[in-house]
Formats: structure tokens, C-alpha cells, sequence
């Protein structure tokens, strides 16, 4: 489809559109509200939060204003003046309450007061506001979630057995959810506002400074000129970006816009195309930094350091990575997928140069003087921040440009970092009263119950009910929401078994981010076979095929507890060789990797694949030398096959 021409002359006497004045002032207030936002997080990043209460309510008054203005209820509808009013009722109705909440936390916190009336309508409309902000920025699915559970804890009482409980009135729920730090102004809020902020703050501020274009540069000459190079350029691209910005459904919009139609450029298949997008942007959440926002939220349940959770995640994210890249790489020499042309790759001294390298540079630098001396999470960050913004400014100024260029790149920075952490923001401001709700009534008690008396104390009939369960409970929501959820709900089913924390804690992570590709709700598959122009159902059985490891990861965290750091060096280093091991094996197992002896032969790919999985260190050595010698035997398959048929044409 042709683009229209944006430099068409206008007809004789036409004028340019205007915008209506009022789509002008909202602009205008969520750019404003978005900087404020921005320099909000980076002030107290810098100088430490407010009270809790305080900061808390602050940020989600803002937020709150913010998901108004950037969606607006029934917009371009007849309906907008009705819309209108109601936007103006939910900012009114959570400002009054923020206020009310930061004029009274002193009693709050120390004199737990009884709920009034007054209370009682603040604190239940603050909560229907935050919900229906939520349905306009993810979907239903969420809202409903977190009304379920408070419709649990006023009427559970009239549920039989062990789901059943003693029952909670409206006072005493009010007084949970609005007039304590447990429900609207509870700990992932107080996450949200702080440390997640933060790190959403520097991702925005490392894309505006040019981190963006060398990433898919960088991925561009690490990928490109190899077979199937263009899914390997978006292997490596969705890796980079989804690292920073840790949504699934954001990363294949933003990067398959430009992999999913180079693919189909090339003649990959369009399903194939739309899958390998998917699945490579699905890492991306699971990747340190951020772990699609879950790091941060996960250190405050499990009870550990934020950097403990980051580092735990380096190497299950590499050989997730590793699994698709393989993948990819087998079924590209099968297939004889081209490698994108030389000329339409970009320059390595571009990518390379001083202007664009500096920021990054300065950004990990200034992370690593925070963690060596020290300093919390958002200070850290914030180290990040000004480094970056010192190293663009000295970058642009040697490069012969104007400085004044920066004070642009910081306002629009700003506004996106802002506008970054809204949808999250409201995602776990529900979530806080969801867990606050099932802590109250017991419901993971007795979920827990439940789930063992199933399992009959085997672990891995335990597992596997969680890992359908969390891949069921996450459809159709956000990481972090889906996490929360269920760790909440099913995590301690696996801790009563002795495991340790942060390893369930990590399973969970990984099947509620899987959650997000897995049929038949899977949100990023729709989202890449809009722009493959595929059948979902082709792109969601493709993803399926190139994330088999995925799936398959979790399950190893329980075997191999070195792959998340647990143990000794040799732990470490056993779980590491098998793990890489597996997933190369099951690369090249469901990548139809070619054998010398026939279609059949390539079922002894599962050889290497099994052994990896036996905790004996002469399986792991053993998986090792039979899956290098199929290699072997895979590449003179592979060289004859491509001789006939050079002979053939």
C-alpha cells in the first residue's frame, strides 16, 4: 500500500486542518503531566521518596489524570460530552481521595482509624476508578480479576468448606483497601512509584539519546549476514529493545514493524515471519534489566535484594535465547533462507561511532558506580540518567551540533518515561488490592491446600498443575499483573515443598509471561499476525515450535537450581552445560535438523535432549559428546543434500 504524500500542495483556497481546541489543550496536559511525572521520579529517585503515603498517593493522583487524558472514554463518539463528565467524576473522585489520604496519613499510620461513610464511598469509588482505567489500558480480563476477589472476601462467607471463610464487612474491607498501606496505597504501588519508575525513566532516556537505532543497527551486523538473517536480526533486535521496555505486545508493535515485513521480503513464510517476532519479543520480558517490570516486584515478595533477582535472570534469558536463535539457524539452512544483502545493511562505523556509543557507555557506567558503592536501586538508575545525559550533551557538542538539543531530548524523554509508567502504575495498583484481598481471606491457604492434596507431595505433578495454571490465569493480561496473581495465588504450593523461594518465584515469572503467546488468548501473536497478514492460528502454532525451550525452562529452574545462581560454582556450571545442551537439542529437534540416515533418524536429537535432563555429571558430559557428534553428522547431511540439489537445478 503507497503511502500518502504528506508534501502534497493543498488545493487552491484550502487551509490545513486544525486540530479542535480541546484535543489541543489534552495534548498539551498529557505531555505536561507526563514531564511532571518524568522529573517527579527523577527528583525522588535522586533525593529519596516522600512519606509512603505520600508518594504514593501523589503518584497514583498523577497516573490516574494522566490514563484519563491519554483515554478518553468514548472518544470520537457521539457519547464523548457523557465520557467527558465521567473523566472529569474518576480524576475528581482519586484527587479528593490522594488528598484526603496525604492530609491524614499521620493517623493513618499510627491511630488505624475506623471507617466512615465518607470512607467508605472514597475508598471503594477510588477503587472502581482505578479498575475501569485498567479495562481502558489492557482489557476486562484484569478488572474483573481483581472485583472477583473483592465479591470473595464480602460474600465468601456463604461458600461451604474449605474455600469458605468468616466474612469481612464494608467498614473493615475500606479500611484494608483505602485507609492503610495493604490495598490502593500498598507495597507494589510504593514499587511502582520508586524503583520500577526509575528504571522505565532510564529506558525512555536510553532509546531518546539514540540507543534505539544502534540496537537494531548493532543487531542488524550481528544477524544479518548469517542464514535467515533477518530473523535473526529480530532474534537479536526484540532481545535489546524488549530488555529495556518490557512488554511483549509493545515490542513486537515497535520492532516488527520493520523484521516482520524485512522476513517477508525475503520469502520467509508470513506465519513464520509473525512467530519468530512473537516469541523473540516474549524474551524480552524475561531479560535483565526490567523482566518486563516483574524484577522489582518480585524482589519485594521474595524478600531479596533487586540485583540478586537481576543477576538469577541473566542465564535462563541467554539460553531462552540461545534455544530460538538455534532454532532459527536450523530451519533457516533447511529451508535455504537467504541472508539479508550486504548493501542493505548498515555501516559498522555508524553503529559504532562515538556519538551514538557514548550514552550507552555512560549509562552502564554510571549503574556500575551505583552498585559499587552502594547506593538503592533508584539511585542507581538515576547515576544512569545523568551519565547519559553528561555524555549525549559532550557527544553532541564534539559532533559540532547544538547543545540546546539536549533540553529536547530530556522534555521528550521525560514525557515518555512518564507516559511508560502509567499503564503499569494501574495495573499494580489493582493488583495490590487483588493480593491484599487474598491474604485477608485465606484463598491462597487454601488454594495451596488444594494443590498438594492433588500432588500428593510430588513435586513435579505439583509443577505441572502450576504451570498450566499460571499459563491459563495470565491470558489476556500484562506480565507483572499476571505474575502478582499468581504467584499470590499458587506460589507456596511449590515453597511447602522446601523449593526455594526465588527459584518458584522465577517459574511463575516465566509461565505468566508465556501466558502471552500461548493460545488462545495470546495478545503478542495477534499483535505480529496483524502486520505478518497471517491466520493467528498459524503464527500462534509456529511461536509454539520456536518457543519450545521456553516452555520447557521453568521445569529445569526446579532441576538445576544452579541455573539461577543456587549452589556452587560446580552447580552453576552443571546447570549451565545442560541447559545449553537442551535447548540446542531441542533446536535442532524440532527444527528438523538433517541426519545422514532419513527423516526418521532425526528423533536421536531427543538423545542428547534427555540426557541433559539426568542429574549425573557423566549425562551432562555424555549429552554433550553425542549432541556434537549428531552435529557432525548433521552438516555432511546437510552439505550433500545442498550438492543434489545444486546437480538437480
Amino acid at each position: 500500500m503507497l503511502l500518502p504524500r504528506l508534501d502534497r500542495p493543498l488545493p487552491k483556497g484550502a487551509e490545513m486542518p486544525k486540530l479542535p481546541s480541546f484535543t489541543k489543550l489534552r495534548q498539551v496536559s498529557i505531555a505536561g503531566l507526563a514531564v511532571l511525572l518524568g522529573a517527579f521520579v527523577f527528583y525522588t529517585s535522586f533525593n529519596g521518596p516522600f512519606e509512603s503515603l505520600v508518594q504514593r498517593s501523589l503518584f497514583v493522583m498523577t497516573i490516574v489524570a494522566l490514563a484519563v487524558l491519554m483515554n478518553p472514554l468514548f472518544e470520537g463518539s457521539r457519547w464523548r460530552p457523557l465520557g467527558m463528565a465521567i473523566d472529569a467524576a474518576i480524576v475528581a473522585m482519586v484527587t479528593v481521595s490522594g488528598v484526603y489520604i496525604i492530609g491524614n496519613y499521620e493517623t493513618i499510620m499510627t491511630d488505624l482509624p475506623w471507617a466512615t461513610t465518607r470512607d467508605m464511598v472514597m475508598g471503594f469509588g477510588t477503587l472502581i476508578c482505578v479498575l475501569e482505567l485498567a479495562r481502558r489500558t489492557s482489557n476486562w480480563v484484569f478488572p474483573l480479576i481483581v472485583l472477583s476477589a473483592v465479591g470473595y472476601a464480602f460474600f465468601g462467607y456463604l461458600i461451604p468448606g474449605q474455600f469458605g471463610h468468616r466474612g469481612f464487612d464494608a467498614g473493615y474491607l475500606t479500611e484494608i483497601i483505602f485507609l492503610s498501606d495493604r490495598g490502593l496505597w500498598g507495597m507494589l504501588v510504593n514499587v511502582a512509584s520508586t524503583t520500577l519508575a526509575a528504571f522505565v525513566l532510564f529506558g525512555a532516556i536510553l532509546l531518546h539519546t539514540g540507543a534505539g537505532e544502534t540496537f537494531f543497527d548493532l543487531s542488524a551486523r550481528l544477524g544479518g549476514a548469517r542464514p535467515g538473517g533477518a530473523a535473526k536480526i529480530a532474534t537479536f533486535a526484540s532481545g535489546f529493545f524488549g530488555a529495556i521496555n518490557g512488554s511483549t505486545v509493545a515490542n513486537v508493535a515497535t520492532t516488527g514493524n520493520f523484521t516482520i515485513p524485512l522476513m517477508k521480503r525475503l520469502k520467509y513464510p508470513p506465519a513464520y515471519a509473525g512467530a519468530v517476532e512473537a516469541i523473540a519479543s516474549t524474551g524480552g520480558q524475561l531479560a535483565p534489566p526490567i523482566m518486563g517490570t516483574a524484577a522489582f516486584v518480585m524482589a519485594e515478595l521474595v524478600g531479596v535484594n533487586y540485583w540478586s533477582i537481576a543477576l538469577a535472570g541473566v542465564v535462563p534469558a541467554l539460553l531462552f535465547y540461545l534455544g530460538i536463535y538455534a532454532t532459527v539457524h536450523v530451519i533457516a539452512r533447511r529451508q535455504s533462507f537467504r541472508a539479508v544483502s550486504a548493501e542493505d545493511l548498515p555501516d559498522w562505523r555508524g553503529a559504532m561511532s562515538f556519538t551514538r556509543l557514548a550514552p550507552i557507555a555512560a549509562a552502564l557506567g554510571g549503574l556500575g558506580f551505583g552498585v559499587i558503592n552502594g547506593n538503592s536501586v533508584e539511585l542507581t538508575a538515576c547515576y544512569g540518567m545523568i551519565a547519559m545525559l553528561v555524555a549525549v550533551l559532550v557527544a553532541r557538542i564534539a559532533a559540532g551540533e547544538d547543545p540546546r538539543a539536549v533540553f529536547g531530548i530530556i522534555l521528550r524523554a521525560l514525557e515518555a518515561g512518564g507516559k511508560g509508567v502509567v499503564i503499569v502504575g494501574i495495573l499494580l495498583v489493582g493488583a495490590q488490592v487483588f493480593v491484599a484481598m487474598i491474604n485477608l481471606t485465606g484463598f491462597g491457604v487454601a488454594v495451596t491446600s488444594a494443590v498438594l492434596a492433588i500432588g500428593q507431595g510430588q513435586i513435579w505433578l505439583i509443577a505441572g498443575l502450576m504451570a498450566v495454571v499460571c499459563l491459563i490465569a495470565g491470558m489476556g493480561l500484562p506480565t507483572s499483573a499476571a505474575y502478582v496473581m499468581v504467584a499470590a495465588v499458587f506460589a507456596p504450593a511449590l515453597i511447602q515443598q522446601g523449593i526455594d523461594p526465588l527459584v518458584v518465584h522465577m517459574f511463575v515469572l516465566y509461565y505468566a509471561a508465556l501466558s502471552v503467546i500461548t493460545p488462545p488468548v495470546c495478545l503478542g501473536v495477534f499483535v505480529a499476525a496483524t502486520i505478518a497478514q497471517a491466520p493467528w492460528m498459524k503464527v500462534a502454532m509456529e511461536t509454539l515450535r520456536l518457543g519450545a525451550t521456553a516452555y520447557a525452562l521453568p521445569m529445569l529452574f526446579l532441576a538445576y537450581p544452579g541455573m539461577l545462581g543456587g549452589g556452587g560454582a560446580e552447580d552453576i556450571a552443571r546447570a549451565v552445560l545442560s541447559g545449553a545442551v537442551f535447548a540446542l537439542g531441542v533446536a535442532h529437534l524440532l527444527g528438523g535438523a538433517r541426519l545422514p540416515w532419513g527423516g526418521l533418524s532425526r528423533l536421536l536429537w531427543a538423545v542428547p535432549v534427555v540426557l541433559a535432563l539426568m542429574p549425573p555429571w557423566w549425562a551432562t558430559l555424555t549429552a554433550a559428546l553425542v549432541f556434537g557428534g549428531l552435529v557432525v553428522l548433521s552438516r555432511q547431511a546437510t552439505g550433500a543434500h545442498q550438492a543434489r540439489s545444486s546437480q538437480a537445478a
